[in-house]
């Protein structure tokens, strides 16, 4: 044995070296932190503080961060596209909805429109079928100027025949008339019904001026509706009456006993 085996050692032991600290406690801290020396820290040489071997962890959180934000704004990218595909979805709804109601109105009027034209068309047609009915009528039942010259020639030719025959109230032929009594005669010769009495005969036909009588014309005492007398103009400015029954059955100049008013049946 040597003599100095029982003899401590004077020796201080050795301190581990700065990087193995830093090696250290970078592995307790969950990360791992390399240092690459030129050569052994001497053992007297001040440790650095640990927060220098922590920058790792925050440069971490600052990504973590970032990354979260960036996370955050893509969903608000993604809601934002969302909500204007939904917009945009609904604005194109209503888009197809309003053209359908449009196509609709449009179709609607035009049908309203098309049967419109359809009754005025109808009704046209009515009226000009009427119209061509009652010009017909009239054609058939206005006589010609040759029948008309015809028939007043037979007229007033009736009428000169019946001259010098008595009045009597109420008669109507053939041996004695009163005034409305001969007038209804007269123009059955030539096929016009008249009615018997003189009220209802002054309102026959076309009413006339005094100034613009033509042979055939009715004359009448009084005012229409209401005349108590009637005669027949046979031109020339004469007429042919029942007058009373003093004189009978006359031809007289109007300004015999100038008529009120007149009226044209031929």
């Amino acid at each position: 044995m040597s003599p100095n085996a029982l003899i401590p050692s004077h020796r201080k032991p050795r301190r581990p070296s700065a990087s193995s600290r830093a090696l250290r406690a970078g592995v307790t801290g969950g990360f791992l932190t390399l240092a690459v020396t030129g050569a052994t820290v001497p053992a007297n040489a001040a440790e650095k503080p640990v927060s220098e071997t922590q920058e790792m962890p925050t440069i971490t959180t600052a990504l973590a961060t970032s990354a979260a934000r960036s996370a955050d704004t893509a969903e608000q990218v993604a809601f934002n596209y969302e909500r204007q595909a939904l917009q945009d979805s609904a604005f194109s709804h209503a888009a197809k909805a309003a053209e359908k109601h449009k196509a609709e109105a449009v179709k609607k009027a035009k049908a309203e429109a098309k049967k419109k034209a359809e009754e005025a068309r109808k009704a046209k047609e009515a009226a000009e079928a009427r119209a061509s009915r009652s010009s017909e009528r009239s054609t058939l039942s206005a006589p010609s100027s040759s029948n008309a010259t015809g028939s007043t020639a037979t007229l007033v030719s009736f009428l000169k025949a019946q001259l010098g025959k008595a009045y009597v109230l109420g008669s109507s032929g053939p041996s004695s008339y009163d005034c409305s009594g001969l007038t209804q005669a007269a123009f059955s010769q030539i096929g016009i019904d008249l009615p018997r009495v003189s009220q209802d005969q002054s309102t026959q036909g076309t009413q006339v001026g005094l100034d613009n009588l033509q042979v055939g014309d009715i004359l009448y005492w009084g005012s229409a509706g209401s005349a108590y007398h009637v005669g027949v103009y046979i031109g020339d400015g004469k007429f042919i009456g029942a007058q009373n029954s003093s004189t009978g059955i006359v031809e007289r100049p109007l300004d015999y006993d100038m008529p009120t008013g007149a009226v044209r049946v031929l």
